[in-house]
């Protein structure tokens, strides 16, 4: 789970998605690996405690892992299973819904670490109607524009410093999250098989 840039960060942009829940699921699994130890068999309590290592880990790819920053040249988009660092000079557009867009020459990278809830959504359309007096969100009403609005500047600032090199993003996988989600759902097949 090490960072593929080794380049400090310029700045972090922290989760609008709510990570207290993310947290709660491992209290939950943590407690019901618990109870299954507890009740160690080779039945039901196996099966128990396969899952709840399983529900463990999804929480941890889904809810917690996901994250945003910005070294001195990269815009560093970590996802579930994989890690983008997408050359700030080569960001064309950046737009924030339910998720971050980041558009990179003919590539695009989504990120759900920054993003509007359904509510603020609903919000922004009725807004948005016609019949409606309110003015455009600035960076200073919500922090989801805000982080557009500086993904943007990082990026001019990045093509003014060090100019369009042509670079490309780079990818990596999350290796050890991969296998051990494959591991995990093979075990439980077996022990639904063999019990």
């Amino acid at each position: 789970m090490s960072q593929p840039d080794a380049r400090p960060a310029v700045e972090r942009f922290h989760a609008t998605n709510g990570r207290a829940s993310g947290y709660l699921g491992l209290a939950v699994g943590v407690a019901v690996l618990a109870l299954a130890i507890a009740g160690w068999s080779t039945g039901r309590a196996l099966g128990v405690a396969i899952l709840a290592v399983l529900g463990l880990l999804l929480v941890w790819v889904v809810m917690l892992r996901p994250a945003m920053w910005a070294t001195e040249r990269d815009l560093v988009v970590r996802g579930m299973y994989r890690t983008d660092s997408v050359p700030l000079a080569s960001i064309d557009k950046v737009a924030v819904g339910q998720v971050t867009a980041v558009t990179a020459g003919d590539q695009r990278f989504l990120s759900p670490v920054v993003g509007y809830t359904a509510r603020q959504t609903i919000k922004q359309r009725a807004a948005k109607a016609p019949s409606s007096s309110s003015a455009a969100a600035s960076a200073a009403d919500t922090y989801q524009v805000f982080v557009e609005e500086r993904i943007t500047h990082l990026a001019r600032e990045a093509r003014e410093l060090y100019g369009d090199d042509g670079s490309v993003a780079r990818r990596t996988y999350a290796w050890p999250e991969l296998v051990g989600t494959g591991v995990l759902l093979l075990a439980f097949l077996v022990w639904l098989l063999a019990f």
